[in-house]
C-alpha cells in the first residue's frame, strides 16, 4: 500500500506583469495585468512506506511547490494527493501529527530563545507525552551531538547547529513521512556527511518514508536508491538511480597512474582529457570501447595503474535534463 499517491498534479499561480518606466507603473496601478505559470503540471507518482526517495531538479523545477502541496501548505490548482490517508489541504490533526517538512532555508525556531524552548513548544502542540519526549529527546540530542548547545540562543548557533535542531524539532512527534527541502544547504562538507549518517539512520530505524530534495548529489547518491526527475513542473524520471546512470551514461571515466609523462598530443588518441597531473590522468572514453581502450592503453602506455569509474551523478542528471529541453 502507499503511503504517497499523487495522480495529476497541478499548481499554477497568477503572475503579475508590469512594463517598464513610469506609464508602465501608471497603467499596472489601474489595470493589473497577470501571466498564468504552471510550477506543476500533471505530475503522478506512488511512495511505499520506508523508502527514502531522491526528487531533483533545478530551480523553478516545482520541487518546494509539490512538497508544500504534499505537506497541506499549498492548495492544489487540481489533482488528487493522499498522504496517509488523508488530503494534505484539509489539514486534520491526525494528518499533521504524522507528517513534518523541514526547509533548509526556513527556520521554525524561535530565534532568540534556546532551541529548547522550541521542543518544549512542539511536545505541547502535538501533545507528547513526557516519557516519549524524554525519550525522543535524548536520542535525538546524543545522535546529533548538540547537547551542549541546547541552551545557547538559536541566532548563536551556527548553521549546521541550527539545521539539527531544525531536524530535533521536527522528530520529536516521530513523523512517519518526512519531507526534507535542501536539508544540507549551507552545511560544510563534514556537516553534509553528518546530516546524511543521521537521515539515513532515522529512516532505517523508524522506517519513516522520507522525500529529499537537494542540488548536493552527494545527498542523493548516498541516500537514495530511487529518484524522481522534475523540469518545468513535469517529472522526466522516475525509478532507480543505478537504471538512470546506466541508460543516460554514455562515456566512462578512465584514471590511469603513469610512470613517466605522456603528451596531451598522444593522450588524446584515447579519449577526452578531463585531468592531466603528473602522474595522473583521467580521460572520458566511450562506455562501449571501455574493455578495448583500456587494454590498448595498458599494452601502449606506461601505466602503473589503472581505475575506471562510471560518470559522476552530476553530469548523468545534466545530461538528462539537456536531452529534455
Amino acid at each position: 500500500m502507499s503511503i504517497i499517491s499523487v495522480k495529476d498534479l497541478t499548481k499554477t499561480f497568477k503572475v503579475p506583469q508590469k512594463q517598464s518606466g513610469f506609464g508602465g507603473a501608471l497603467h499596472s496601478f489601474f489595470r493589473r495585468e497577470y501571466n498564468t505559470v504552471s510550477a506543476v503540471d500533471g505530475v503522478s507518482f506512488e511512495i511505499d512506506k520506508g523508502e527514502l526517495i531522491g526528487f531533483i531538479g533545478p530551480n523553478g523545477a516545482g520541487k518546494t511547490t509539490t512538497l508544500k502541496m504534499l505537506s497541506g501548505l499549498l492548495f492544489p490548482s487540481s489533482g488528487k494527493v493522499d498522504v496517509l490517508g488523508f488530503t494534505p489541504f484539509d489539514r486534520k490533526k491526525e494528518f499533521l501529527k504524522q507528517i513534518s517538512l523541514v526547509m533548509g532555508q526556513k527556520n521554525q525556531l524561535w530565534w532568540d530563545l534556546p532551541a529548547i524552548d522550541t521542543f518544549l513548544l512542539n511536545k505541547a502542540i502535538y501533545e507528547i507525552s513526557d516519557a516519549q519526549y524524554k525519550k525522543t529527546t535524548t536520542e535525538l540530542i546524543d545522535l546529533l551531538d548538540v547537547s551542549k548547545q541546547l541552551e545557547t540562543p538559536v541566532r548563536k548557533l551556527s548553521l549546521g547547529q541550527r539545521m539539527k535542531m531544525e531536524l530535533i524539532a521536527a522528530l520529536l512527534h516521530q513523523p512517519k513521512v518526512l519531507f526534507l527541502d535542501e536539508p544540507t544547504i549551507g552545511l560544510d562538507v563534514v556537516m553534509q556527511q553528518n546530516l546524511r549518517d543521521f537521515i539515513k539512520a532515522y529512516n532505517q530505524k523508524e522506517e519513516a518514508t522520507i522525500l529529499l530534495t537537494s542540488h548536493y548529489m552527494g545527498d542523493v547518491k548516498q541516500l537514495c536508491k530511487r529518484v524522481i526527475l522534475i523540469d518545468h513542473g513535469h517529472i522526466i524520471f522516475d525509478g532507480q538511480l543505478d537504471t538512470l546512470i546506466k541508460k543516460h551514461t554514455k562515456t566512462k571515466h578512465l584514471t590511469l597512474t603513469l610512470e613517466s609523462k605522456v603528451s596531451d598530443q598522444t593522450l588524446s588518441k584515447y579519449g577526452k582529457i578531463i585531468d592531466n597531473e603528473f602522474p595522473k590522468v583521467t580521460l572520458s572514453i566511450p562506455r562501449s570501447s571501455t574493455k578495448h581502450i583500456a587494454a590498448q592503453i595498458l599494452e601502449e602506455l606506461p601505466v602503473e595503474d589503472i581505475d575506471i569509474a562510471e560518470s559522476t551523478i552530476e553530469e548523468v542528471i545534466r545530461e538528462v535534463f539537456s536531452e529534455k529541453r
